[in-house]
């Protein structure tokens, strides 16, 4: 994630952002795994039984396939990036068009156009900052009784953790 200055008017934004994003890749990088697991089981069994040009070749090119599908996730990019198969670590990067993030990008890219035009999304934007102010300003006038909540209910858990069972 990169660092804002405490002033940055849209520092919520992108935090916002930040937090959609990496639930979206979560998502997705769940459902490779979720798809991995029985091609590469398939993959592998076939190789046992069907001779390949090398052992095991079916399954390796299904490893590849998710080295791949994991670099365009990148799912730990809102910190600095996670691409663990970087060229210079001497791995094949995907193509940047093939990535969430760029996908993303161009996306925001149209609604940061609109926005900058004075549309439609720029009222709506301006509505809901107003909104979360509100919102937050409120929530901070009942942050002493909040924080007196959670530690009440703290010590009553750390105090029924110390009594003997019955």
């Amino acid at each position: 994630m990169s660092e804002s200055p405490p002033d940055d008017p849209h520092a919520r934004w992108k935090f916002l952002r930040d937090v959609l994003v990496f639930q979206l890749k979560l998502i997705l990088g769940n459902l490779q795994n979720f798809l991995l697991v029985p091609v590469s089981l398939v993959a592998a069994f076939i190789d046992v039984f069907v001779k390949h040009e090398r052992h095991g070749g079916r399954f390796y090119r299904v490893l590849e396939w998710g080295r791949k599908t994991d670099e365009a996730i990148d799912i730990y990019s809102a910190i600095g990036g996670y691409n663990s198969t970087a060229p210079e670590e001497g791995g094949e990067s995907m193509k940047s068009d093939f990535t969430v993030d760029s996908v993303l990008a161009r996306v925001e890219g149209v609604i940061v156009r609109e926005y900058q035009k004075g549309g439609t999304a720029a009222s709506v934007k301006s509505a809901v900052d107003k909104a979360l102010d509100q919102l937050q300003h409120e929530t901070g006038k009942g942050k002493a009784k909040a924080d007196d909540v959670v530690k009440r209910l703290a010590d009553k858990l750390r105090d029924s953790k110390d009594k003997p069972p019955p």
